[in-house]
Order: structure tokens, then C-alpha cells, then sequence
């Protein structure tokens, strides 16, 4: 479940959560590239931000959105990705990989935290 001491409010449930899915997919095989990666849009206008972004073995670079709800109810974490939530995600993804002279395969992944389960949805959604 979620930590005790926390304060239980959102960023607290949130930051655990992000805590738990990374720790969660280093076991899986992944490895780490960056934590938290965010992009500025301008005043007044919302910009994007990749919870965590790690290397699968083969390669591939996966953003990784992670959601976390007390509960399954209302179709849990996975249903609270937003089209306009996506969409965030991309522009922050294609900012990302501008340092990239030659990007790697991509895809884009969510890691749903639901009360003390935790799912890993695998292309999630893509780019396009």
C-alpha cells in the first residue's frame, strides 16, 4: 500500500508510486536513463513531463508514464491517461530525443499503481 507518514495527499501518493514502479521495472530488466524529465511550453501554457524514461536490453528507450489511484475503482490508474495527457507526454518524448543524433526505438509505456497492485502496460499508446 502507500506509505505510512506521508501525509497521504496526491504529490505524496504520486511520489511513491513513481518510487515503487521504477524499483518495479529495474527488476524487470530495465535500466534507469532519466527521472522526472520536463519541458517548458511557454507563459501560460501547460508543457509535458516523462515520469521515468529507461533502456529496455534491446535497446529500446521507453517513457514511462506512472499512475497511481487508492483503488481500482472508476477503471483505476490506466484510465486516467487523457488524450491531452498523451499528447504531453509525446511533446516531452520528442524533446527528449533532440539530443539523440540517431534515436533509438521508442515506445511509450504506463505503470498503473492500484491500491497495492501494480500493472505495467507495455505500448501503452504511440506517437502517432
Amino acid at each position: 500500500m502507500f506509505k505510512a507518514g506521508t501525509g497521504g495527499g496526491t504529490k505524496a501518493i504520486g511520489d511513491d508510486a513513481e518510487s515503487r514502479a521504477l524499483a518495479w521495472l529495474l527488476r524487470q530488466g530495465l535500466a534507469l536513463v532519466q527521472r522526472n524529465y520536463r519541458v517548458a511550453r511557454g507563459p501560460g501554457a501547460r508543457g509535458g513531463e516523462v515520469d521515468l524514461i529507461l533502456r529496455e536490453r534491446d535497446g529500446t528507450l521507453v517513457f514511462v508514464e506512472v499512475r497511481a489511484r487508492r483503488s481500482a475503482d472508476f477503471g483505476g490508474a490506466g484510465a486516467s491517461v487523457s488524450a491531452a495527457k498523451q499528447r504531453r507526454l509525446v511533446l516531452a518524448a520528442q524533446h527528449f530525443l533532440l539530443a539523440w543524433p540517431a534515436p533509438p526505438p521508442c515506445r511509450f509505456d504506463v505503470v498503473c499503481v492500484d491500491g497495492g497492485r501494480i500493472e505495467w502496460l507495455r505500448g501503452a499508446f504511440d506517437a502517432g
